[in-house]
């Protein structure tokens, strides 16, 4: 430790009646004397003089002994000598009870760390194991690292950052991408007449709704061998927009799907029409079309023959698992062009339509996805502003509050403890910056940014910026005339969220279901990936109306 000059200086003047000569020569009283001139003492003045302070010096020895006798017994003569030397222990003495549980917890965390260590022994030896069993392992990693941060949580201080670099706890991705076993793809073969085709009815919900449905009819068209008809942009979305619909077909290698144009070309002897209009759903209403849908299709110039008819009784709020022998026994025809609509809900083979890649051979990795100019822009976007690690959030907020609260239990969350479900994702993956796909106002954006804390520093939330040219990752969508698309808009989140290293999603929106589906078939699912909050409940929930 440093010390300053006056330190020094006053600790030499407490050493000076030691160490200075001048203070002995005062008080010698040999050099005294000759020192001012004086005669000097017979040995025998200098032993009488030495005689007369012994006897001095006892004297006071002896009065001070006395003293401090009469002291001590003045002491035991009216004070208790019990209470005087009794010393009260009981703030000493340990809990045995807390004790025995500090003890049975170090003795738990002793042995989590040895099971930790023996996973990633085997984690790191399981090379050419099965991708099941390896997942299982990781899983297990993890369940183990949070009974240890909860064995750890009641004595962490306000230092406490969690492991240490190099750590065991670090010697593994906890957010490792997930293994999707496409070698156990269960898939049929897509190989259409080319006569024979099926009109694709999705009106239930937003795109997100549209392009599950659209997924499911390929489904149906596959099993009917039929191709498929993309409805055209004045009766459904525009599609083309969004997605490379020439592409699902070079997937295949041939052709399986056709635009609205296309089916008309193909049918130029014959007004453009449906045969057959078959309902998946036959409650609460057939094929959940209305007239003006019916309209629409009319106004098209597509003549539909026959009634609208259901070969099953179906309600939408009761749905029945179907099987493929089901709906190929029931959706059997021999017209030209037949219509199947909507099968946004239906309940057909789940375990087929959730694998990666979906329920259809194919040679890519999925066969609805974004458009080429739409993945690029994304990529470009997160070159500019993310980078290659970040977590992507969807916050949905508008109009969320009353269907959440309408299911048990709600998912709206407040903002405080939506920022405390962020930070703990953001502690478990390290990411650095924070992708915020949302319709929520400014007002609750600011305040969630403000909140989500970790280590100390606020972690950055980042949204797609209004238009400036001075940036160029938007310069594809405006040199093509897409750039105020609100379709593209919300296609574009899709594709940076599913990108990202970690992704929290909204429960109940299929806009977090269409991301968790491409991120599942692109391979860039986490395994740190969840709903918001998953597991708990909002601290405050809203009185019904």
């Amino acid at each position: 430790m440093e010390r300053n000059s006056s330190d020094d200086e006053e600790d030499n003047h407490h050493l000076i009646p030691q160490n200075d000569t001048r203070s002995r020569h005062r008080e010698n009283p040999l050099s005294s004397s000759a020192t001012n001139g004086g005669n000097p003492r017979s040995a025998f003045q200098i032993e009488d003089i030495l005689s007369r302070r012994k006897i001095s010096l006892n004297k006071r020895y002896v009065f001070a002994a006395l003293a401090l006798t009469i002291s001590i017994g003045l002491i035991f003569l009216f004070t208790d000598p019990r209470q005087l030397f009794s010393v009260n222990l009981s703030s000493f003495k340990l809990d045995p009870l807390s004790s025995r549980v500090k003890e049975s917890e170090l003795r738990a965390l002793y042995l989590l760390r040895q099971q930790q260590l023996e996973l990633l022994s085997i984690l790191n030896g399981t090379t050419n194991a099965n991708s099941s069993v390896k997942f299982a392992v990781s899983k297990q990693i993890s369940l183990n690292k949070e009974i240890q941060e909860a064995l750890l949580s009641p004595h962490k201080t306000g230092n406490y950052s969690g492991d240490e670099p190099g750590s065991v706890v670090n010697s593994y991705d906890r957010c490792m991408k997930v293994d999707q076993k496409l070698s156990d793809r269960k898939t049929v073969e897509w190989k259409p007449r080319s006569d024979k085709f099926l009109f694709a009815i999705c009106l239930s919900g937003q795109m997100s709704n549209h392009l599950i449905c659209l997924e499911k009819h390929m489904f149906f068209a596959a099993l009917l061998d039929r191709v498929l008809v993309i409805p055209s942009s004045k009766f459904d979305y525009q599609y083309d927009r969004v997605i490379d619909i020439e592409r699902i077909n070079t997937c295949l290698g041939r052709n399986v799907v056709v635009s609205f144009d296309q089916f008309k070309d193909k049918l130029k002897k014959n007004r453009p029409r449906i045969d057959r209009f078959i309902c998946y759903f036959s409650s609460p209403q057939l094929c959940y079309v209305d007239d003006e849908h019916i309209k629409k299709l009319k106004g098209l110039g597509v003549s539909i023959e026959g009634k609208l008819e259901s070969p099953w009784s179906e309600d939408i709020k009761n749905t029945r698992k179907r099987t493929v022998d089901e709906v190929q026994r029931s959706f059997k025809s021999d017209d030209d062009v037949i219509a199947i609509g909507d099968v946004f809900y239906a309940d057909m083979e789940q375990d087929w339509v959730m694998q990666p890649g979906g329920p259809i051979n194919h040679k890519c990795k999925t066969l609805i996805e974004p458009s080429k100019l739409i993945l690029l822009t994304a990529q470009r976007f997160i070159q500019t502003f993310l980078g290659n690690n970040f977590i992507a959030i969807h916050f949905r907020r508008h109009g969320f509050l009353k269907f959440c609260n309408a299911k048990a239990p709600s998912c709206f969350y407040p903002i405080p403890q939506a920022a405390e479900c962020i930070a703990r994702i953001v502690e478990r993956s390290n990411g650095a910056v924070i992708y915020l796909s949302t319709d929520a106002a400014e007002s609750e954006t600011s305040l969630l940014q403000s909140l989500v804390v970790v280590d100390g520093k606020i972690v950055p939330l980042v949204k797609r910026p209004p238009r400036n040219s001075a940036e160029k990752w938007d310069a594809l969508l405006y040199r093509h005339g897409i750039e105020d698309d609100s379709q593209v808009d919300a296609m574009l989140d899709k594709t940076i969220c599913a990108m990202s290293s970690v992704f929290i999603g909204a429960s109940g929106s299929t806009f977090t279901e269409d991301i968790l589906r491409l991120r599942k078939d692109w391979g860039t699912s986490s395994m740190c990936d969840e709903y918001l909050c998953r597991g708990e409940e909002p601290n405050f929930i809203a009185e019904d109306e």
